[in-house]
């Protein structure tokens, strides 16, 4: 039989009962109360409550100098990440994060967790402890050790009588209650899942690095089956991705680099496995949101809506012991692609100053998978900056981000990073930063044979019959030295043609004269008007 809700939680020993507050003013009694939530958790631990010290600081760098900052990741759990042999970071299927047994192992403290559960009981009025274990995503027997403390310094309440089970008590916040949820939402106004340790999502990360993702050729080939290559290219690009180190591929516009780039995304994507990803991080007690749902594909909806209970939330935190920690979520291996609209701003931690919390930079969102940095050279910051920013994660696979404090910490740098420029790399990039990454593709002009095969490609996804005399005009009159042919040409001047018929009202077809209007469309030397013929037709001069 359960007793009254003021009983400790079953198979603990009760601790000391504490002393009554005062009747004393509401300042006095709210500032007693403050003081218990934060630093009586010390006084909680020996009495078999099982509650969390303060988190320690972790891998907090200077600024100053490149040996404060390997000082201090030396420091940090980020060293054992970089100093483990390449041999041992093969990943296969990723592990899961395990589901915490007590909160100490949630990495929070006692006052963090009871600030979450009191906002989202002020938001909602009333909960039961079911519904609470489900909106921070942990197990019922985690947050019932900070439900019983918080009954016991008068902030929650249990409204109505005592139901069967202790997850079924509803809980409803008191005067001082709602006062601390008030203050609590000052400081941050995040509700989402229960935040996970900088350290568990540091370990994460090593498990689910891409160094040493399974590729062979064979496993490639499906995910650049609609492009043509030329010979060789997947065996130049294999060993970039095994190796999970920076690509930096250049050549001429319109020869797909960005294709490639994106290819490369695919199949990590959809062929090397899924990773997890927190919905958010805690450092020095703020928090930092990573999980977004425009960046990450997820993979468990189904599992967590099978165990949903009515309003969405799910059942498997409160009523089950989960085979995983559910303040992550499985995803794909997530592929980032930026472009000219990159800065320096989107690199470093967003803060929103009327939420309190922090978002995570675009590169933090991709660890685990790719970061395609596209038009490299065309930002609206100068590639010298942008390079600066890139030397140090580079080299030593970790980052450093700055907190609104000033207190800077050490997160992963672990995803494929895909530099892609049409302009020379030598005008962009110094020997310094070409020598950090290893695998640079140049990306040339097809031959007569690729340019042929993709044309003819071209006309069979459109209905079209191809006609050899259009490629032998194209090399003889459009192509030459100054202007070479290019992968994208055949697509785009075969659409051209397409899109002429169409406004003709005639059905899509291809011979040598759309051909020379499509080209003279295309390469910008339309010129003089085409002579038209005594039916009103474009006669055989094309444009």
């Amino acid at each position: 039989m359960i007793g009254p809700p003021d009983r400790p939680p079953a198979g603990r020993t009760s601790p000391e009962p504490t002393t009554p507050v005062p009747e004393t003013p509401a300042t006095e009694r709210l500032a007693s109360l403050f003081t218990r939530l934060r630093h009586a958790v010390s006084d909680e631990v020996d009495e078999g409550g099982g509650l969390a010290a303060p988190e320690p600081p972790i891998a907090e760098a200077s600024s100053l100098s490149r040996e404060g900052r390997e000082f201090a990741a030396e420091q940090s759990p980020l060293a054992s990440l970089h100093s483990a042999p390449a041999d041992r970071l093969h990943t296969g299927k990723v592990p899961a994060p395990p589901p915490p047994r007590s909160l100490s192992e949630t990495g929070l403290t006692l006052g963090q967790l009871a600030d979450l559960l009191l906002k989202l009981t002020y938001l909602h009025g009333s909960l039961t402890g079911a519904e609470l274990a489900s909106h921070v995503r942990l197990p019922f027997r985690v947050v019932e050790e900070v439900l019983f403390f918080l009954r016991r310094v008068r902030c929650l309440q249990v409204q109505g009588g005592t139901p069967a089970a202790e997850f079924a008590y509803r809980y409803q916040l008191t005067e001082e209650g709602r006062a601390r949820a008030r203050e609590a939402f000052e400081q941050c106004r995040y509700i989402g899942p229960a935040p996970v340790s900088l350290r568990s999502y540091v370990e994460q990360c090593r498990r689910q690095t891409v160094r040493g993702v399974p590729c062979t050729v064979e496993r490639l080939r499906p995910a650049f089956d609609d492009l043509v290559l030329r010979p060789g290219l997947l065996e130049e690009i294999g060993p970039a991705i095994t190796d999970g180190q920076a690509i930096f591929l250049y050549g001429p516009s319109g020869n797909g680099k960005t294709a490639l780039a994106r290819r490369i995304g695919r199949y990590l994507h959809t062929s090397a496995g899924e990773v997890y990803v927190p919905y958010a991080v805690l450092v020095d007690g703020l928090t930092i949101t990573v999980f977004d749902p425009n960046v990450h594909q997820t993979v468990d909806d189904h599992e967590l809506e099978s165990t949903a209970v009515p309003g969405g939330l799910p059942s498997g935190p409160p009523l089950a012991n989960p085979g995983t920690d559910l303040r992550w979520r499985r995803i794909r291996r997530p592929v980032v692609v930026t472009a000219g609209e990159l800065t320096l701003e989107m690199l470093d931690l967003r803060f929103h100053p009327e939420s309190r919390y922090y978002v995570a930079p675009l590169h933090v969102k991709s660890n685990g998978g790719v970061f395609v940095i596209d038009d490299f050279g065309r930002q609206r910051v100068s590639p010298r900056d942008l390079l600066n920013r890139w030397i140090l994660p580079l080299a030593e696979r970790r980052d450093y981000l700055t907190l609104a404090t000033g207190k800077k910490f050490a997160v992963p740098f672990e995803q494929l990073i895909v530099f892609s420029t049409n302009l020379e790399p030598r005008d962009l990039v110094d020997d310094a930063f070409l020598r950090r990454i290893r695998y640079k593709l140049a990306v040339l002009p097809p031959t007569l044979e690729e340019y042929t095969e993709v044309f003819e490609r071209g006309c069979r996804e459109r209905g079209l019959l191809s006609d050899p005399d259009c490629i032998r005009y194209l090399f003889s009159e459009r192509y030459n030295s100054s202007r070479p042919p290019r992968w994208s040409d055949p697509q785009d001047l075969l659409q051209i043609v397409c899109s002429i018929c169409r406004f003709r009202g005639m059905a899509p077809s291809l011979s040598r004269e759309l051909m020379v209007q499509a080209a003279g469309r295309f390469f910008g030397d339309i010129g003089e008007p085409a002579p038209r013929g005594a039916a009103g037709e474009p006669s055989s001069r094309g444009s």
